[in-house]
């Protein structure tokens, strides 16, 4: 009798885990097959021939694919510059100062999350079209920094909160001004968390299609517009391409941040 739950347990655990493997690794099977099928149409299962053509046309130096991709990281990389400029003060204030109130300057950095975001967008591209910054880069930027300071406020914060006080009460008594203390001693320590939230914000701008489509659009062009273009004009060769493109630095990124967000440094987050 035994043997049978024992067997029946394992038949379970096996069907649980294919059931998950399906989940996570069918929607890229389908991604990667509709890369190279060159024509796949009903009724067939399968595409009907391959190959490489749709991959030379979003490589080609002349096509759109290279200056989305281009824009879009030029574009992640400024938003990384202000979300930072402006979480690393935030986050070491909520961190080590007596703020009034800090629960709830914890809470609204989480607004943003909180609302509709297609009724926030609207109303930021009226604002930024009277501004006459609707169209462009920093508006664009502007738009992914408020919606990334979520995670690297909150991040920053419980870097900080992380770093041993008596390491900076160390310093302090040898003879280091605050101003040093945090350049020598604070700052290096709380910086794994802080390039951490620096990724989470880059591959937040990377993937945001939204607020890049009310703020920036016709002028600026991001690869996830081209994605959204691509598959409402139902080309999903180059959809799909798209989408592997935008998979690999979300994956190596996430892998990186493994290194940097340590227990200590999550537990301390809201706290």
């Amino acid at each position: 009798m035994s043997h049978v739950v024992s067997w029946l347990r394992a038949a379970l655990a096996g069907l649980l885990l294919a059931g998950f493997a399906f989940v996570l690794i069918g929607p890229l099977a389908n991604l990667a097959l509709w890369s190279v099928a060159e024509r796949w149409y009903t009724p067939y299962k399968l595409p009907v021939t391959y190959g490489t053509r749709y991959w030379e046309q979003v490589f080609r130096p002349t096509g759109d694919a290279m200056a989305s991709l281009g824009t879009s990281v030029w574009i992640a990389v400024l938003t990384v510059v202000v979300a930072l400029a402006l979480s690393v003060p935030a986050g070491y204030a909520l961190a080590r100062l007596k703020l009034p109130m800090r629960a709830l300057f914890m809470i609204v950095f989480l607004l943003p999350q909180a609302f509709p975001s297609v009724a926030i967008y609207i109303n930021v591209a009226r604002i930024f079209y009277n501004l006459g910054i609707n169209g462009t880069v920093l508006g664009v930027v502007l738009v992914h920094a408020a919606h990334g300071l979520v995670y690297s406020v909150w991040i920053a914060a419980a870097a900080f909160a992380a770093v041993d006080k008596d390491l900076e009460l160390a310093a302090r008594n040898i003879g280091a001004s605050g101003l040093r203390t945090f350049f020598t001693v604070t700052l290096p320590l709380a910086a794994p968390g802080i390039i951490a939230s620096g990724i989470f914000v880059f591959l937040e701008s990377l993937d945001e299609f939204t607020g890049t489509f009310f703020v920036g659009v016709p002028q600026v062009t991001t690869l996830p517009l081209l994605l959204y273009n691509a598959a409402q004009g139902g080309n999903y060769q180059v959809a799909s391409i798209t989408a592997l493109i935008l998979l690999v630095p979300s994956v190596l990124f996430m892998l990186f941040i493994e290194r940097f967000l340590r227990a200590d440094v999550l537990a301390k987050v809201g706290a």
